[in-house]
């Protein structure tokens, strides 16, 4: 008889309970409060219930005695989450091979047919054990899923066998290396932070798997199984295994509870899912005594997740550490020489070690030195489980005296005036609560949720990001990221200043009110503890005051219009406040999410620098003379594009002044290019032209047709329809009646599909342009899991101008598919021409300013119509 055959192949009717019984089991867990004991027990139970379905499949299955059923991975060590995957091993005895044994083939497929037939989702693989053993070793996965294998029915012998060899090919400290690399592969994926406002409870820093690589360690090292044997084993003190629990617990809880609200693996704390987690762990929104939303239930629910993970890294840091250290010993190498760098500090392997384990709480100012040491020692690049336990354990000492303490607060300057090093020790100082506890107001926003489209990381987070973009600046080696930043900051004699700056931009958020002037009584409190001057304690005060200011004038407002740069430049006073706060704009905007900063908005907020120095500098723009230079500039530019000196085209005379305030030379030229190719007496046919954006990602599009109403809704239907989104439009009219519009457009598409694109783009948008179809309706975008969860309320503001010349319509709401055509649609309707549109996108939410033309909107009854109409148009779906 073959090897694994001890019967016909049958039906296993036991089996056919199993997804009735999982069923109940999670109908049952989703009406109870789940607390930490009835996780385990829940886990427990699913592992049990699949183990039994396994065992019954594969007795009617017809195996016989020489082949073995295995349980690997997370089911393997009995932690069987309601919609994880079934990973098992069929275990063949030496010599069997299913290619060529038709009999012990028909069975592995008859059996995991079955179990899929049952409802069991399967991950099965077929190895003998040297197989085992060899996949083991070309694939660190497949080893350390092995690592956790469990028989579930089979042969014993052929299963010791394979422990026994697993065990003696297993190299404990090539595995842990091969691990630690992994997971810091891992932790990149996911920002390297634990701080995202969607963390994945499993994978990112923090989660779950933070805790499963010190239980391979363990295992690997021969120490254990348990989180007690790392105590029995002098690797872990017994708050330290308390912690792990605890953590492990709260973390595997919010986990089941994902999984029962989803009903499907999801391992992602997503927005539209936390309310529902927060609900099932009984928690509640907190309202203050008048009624109003204090704190959202969700809140509380990520306050808590953010604290565990926050415990997981440090808990991670310090036990891969000692464990690490354990096995180099054990394999003989000599341990790492302690190199004495003062009374109290020694270094060694590149880690700062106390000298002594209850130095800080002897001596408290040796807290922030340990940070000034990170910072100013070559070599050292973090610090020892000795000295991040001691750090731990002097927690209570930092207190309102520590804080007020003047060596203390002398200490804290110097972190932020050293020449490297300042991003990492921060980072540090925050992930071991030095940070929080140092610097009190900081405390309040640590995991501090922020409910809007377009911060992906908490308030901390953001801060610290933050502080490493305006660090970069200063950095020699980041000049290539920033060019013009990095110029910037090389003339700036106090970085430390921005620094600061960085760190109270956003402290006071949560707390109600602006949270900009708040930041600004913070900063100046700190200013006035610290002993900083007057001078610099204003520009402080000053760049937290008006932090968002320099974006919204950039992004929200005509910066072809000399009042705008004027008011501006009134506000910031001098060049030297204004520069500091366009370096701390543009490492603010970067440090929000990756996909909020583009090129398009560096260039505004560059221009508006430039604008707003001249003005400081007291030449406001005489436009008579900005107009000259600009055609002196565009003729050179369109000379060399024709490849000879030509005349100043007649276009020029056609255009009023706006239109050479809001255009550089080099678009200037490029239309003027453009349209005269078309040459004397050409058509009535509307030319488009585009060409990619000499200001980075994305195309510029432009469009000379005739005048009519619906020009620009049909534009901005023809880019909706194309999945392009507008991110900035400039929109003009000739004096012989023809548009001259120019759109920055941007796409999904890879930068070599660009040339297809544009072709297409300047074939298909004359059609649509010159149609004389009514106005198709907008297509109705899905509503992103982001905006439904932390909609913003629609908001369209309608006014005139300061020169009562234009209207002015402002516009904020949630972004979609079709919005922005939407708009133009019901400005379309009333006849209303759009002169300017300026495109804001943060995330997932548009704020957007149109500078309007229309005799229709005299009437105030017309006004409110229209702001009725778009109110509508903005609605979601």
């Amino acid at each position: 008889m073959s090897p694994g055959l001890a019967q016909p192949v049958a039906t296993a009717p036991p089996a056919a309970s199993y997804r009735q019984d999982k069923q109940a089991l999670l109908a049952r867990l989703r009406h109870v409060a789940l607390s930490t004991r009835s996780v385990d027990g829940a886990l427990r139970h699913l592992t049990a219930l699949t183990d039994d379905t396994l065992r019954s499949l594969w007795q009617a299955c017809g195996f016989d005695g020489t082949c073995a059923l295995l349980a690997v991975g997370g089911y393997g060590r009995a932690e069987l989450f309601p919609y994880s995957d079934v990973d098992v091993l069929l275990l063949l005895p030496e010599g069997a091979d299913p290619a060529r044994d038709a009999a012990l083939r028909e069975r592995i497929e008859s059996f995991i047919g079955q179990c899929w037939d049952a409802g069991l989702e399967i991950g099965a693989s077929v190895r003998t054990v040297a197989e085992s053993l060899q996949t083991a070793a070309a694939d660190v996965t497949v080893q350390t899923a092995l690592l956790e294998a469990r028989r579930i029915a089979g042969s014993r012998t052929l299963f010791a066998r394979f422990e026994q060899r697993f065990a003696a090919a297993l190299d404990a400290l090539d595995f842990f290396v091969a691990k630690r690399l992994e997971m810091r592969q891992r932790h990149l994926k996911y920002e390297d932070t634990p701080y995202a406002l969607e963390p994945n409870c499993k994978e990112s820093p923090g989660g779950l798997r933070d805790l499963h690589i010190i239980g391979w360690a363990m295992r690997a090292a021969g120490i254990g199984q348990r989180w007690d044997d790392l105590a029995r084993a002098g690797l872990a003190t017994a708050l330290e295994v308390r912690q792990l629990r605890r953590n492990e617990a709260l973390l595997a809880r919010v986990r089941m509870h994902l999984h029962l609200v989803a009903g499907r693996r999801e391992d992602r704390l997503v927005f539209d899912l936390q309310g529902a987690v927060a609900a099932s762990f009984g928690l509640a929104d907190r309202t203050t005594p008048d009624g109003r939303l204090a704190l959202r239930a969700s809140e509380l629910l990520m306050r808590r997740y953010y604290w565990a993970a926050k415990a997981v890294v440090q808990l991670n840091q310090i036990l891969l550490q000692v464990i690490e250290e354990r096995l180099r010993a054990e394999r003989g190498e000599p341990a790492p020489a302690l190199r004495p760098l003062n009374a109290r500090f020694l270094e060694r392997a590149g880690l700062l070690e106390v000298a002594d384990d209850a130095l800080y709480t002897r001596q408290p100012h040796a807290i922030l030195e340990s940070f000034l040491l990170l910072e100013r020692v070559p070599g050292v690049k973090g610090f020892s489980a000795r000295t991040l336990r001691a750090l731990y354990n002097a927690r209570t000492t930092m207190d309102r005296r520590f804080r007020a303490d003047p060596v203390n607060r002398q200490q804290f300057l110097a972190l932020l005036q050293q020449p490297q090093g300042i991003t990492r020790a921060f980072r540090l100082m925050n992930q071991t609560s030095v940070l929080g506890r140092t610097l009190w107001p900081f405390r309040r926003i640590v995991g501090q949720m922020q409910h809007d489209l377009f911060h992906v990381y908490t308030v901390d987070q953001h801060i610290l990001m933050v502080l490493r973009n305006v660090r970069r600046f200063f950095i020699p080696e980041h000049a290539h990221e920033y060019p013009f930043c990095s110029q910037l900051a090389a003339g700036w004699d106090q970085p430390w200043l921005l620094y600061v700056a960085a760190l109270f931009h956003d402290i006071a958020k949560g707390r109600g009110g602006d949270h900009s002037q708040l930041g600004a009584r913070e900063v100046g409190r700190f200013a006035r503890q610290h002993g900083i001057a007057r001078a610099d304690r204003e520009l402080l005060e000053f760049l937290v005051r008006e932090h968002l200011s320099m974006s919204q004038v950039a992004q929200q407002q005509d910066l072809g219009d000399p009042d705008v740069v004027a008011a501006f430049a009134r506000r910031v006073g001098h060049e030297r406040r204004l520069t500091a706060l366009y370096l701390l704009t543009v490492a603010d905007v970067r440090g929000t999410s990756p996909t909020v900063w583009s090129a398009w908005k560096g260039k505004l907020l560059e221009d508006l620098y430039r604008l707003t120095v001249r003005a400081l500098g007291g030449r406001a723009p005489d436009r008579d003379a900005v107009v000259e230079a600009r055609k002196r500039q565009a003729l050179a530019e369109l000379s060399r594009l024709a490849g000879h000196t030509v005349a100043p085209p007649p276009l020029w005379q056609t255009l009023d002044v706006a239109y050479f305030m809001r255009h550089d030379a080099g678009d200037i030229a490029w239309h003027a290019y453009e349209i005269a190719l078309q040459g004397p007496g050409a058509s009535t046919t509307p030319r488009v032209r585009a060409r990619r954006s000499p200001v980075g990602e994305g195309l510029q599009v432009l469009v000379h047709a005739s005048l009519r109403d619906e020009l620009f809704a049909r534009i901005c239907g023809y880019f909706d329809r194309a999945d392009l989104s507008i991110q900035d439009a400039k929109v003009h009219s000739t004096r012989d009646g023809w548009a001259l519009d120019t759109f920055q457009v941007v796409s999904d598409l890879l930068p070599e599909e660009a040339p297809a694109l544009m072709a297409r783009i300047e074939a298909e948008l004359p059609a649509a342009v010159d149609s004389l179809r009514p106005l198709p309706p907008p297509r109705l975008g899905r509503v992103s899991r982001r905006v439904r969860s932390f909609p913003v309320a629609p908001h369209v503001d309608l006014r005139p101008d300061e020169k009562a010349q234009h209207w002015l319509l402002s516009v904020s709401a949630s972004d979609r598919t079709g919005l922005l055509y939407s708009m133009a649609r019901v400005l379309a309707a009333h006849a209303i021409s759009v002169e300017l549109a300026k495109v804001t996108t943060l995330g997932e939410r548009v704020e957007d300013m149109f500078l309007l033309r229309g005799e229709q909107l005299q009437p105030e009854r017309t006004r409110v119509t229209i702001e009725q109409e778009l109110l509508q148009a903005l609605e979601p779906g």
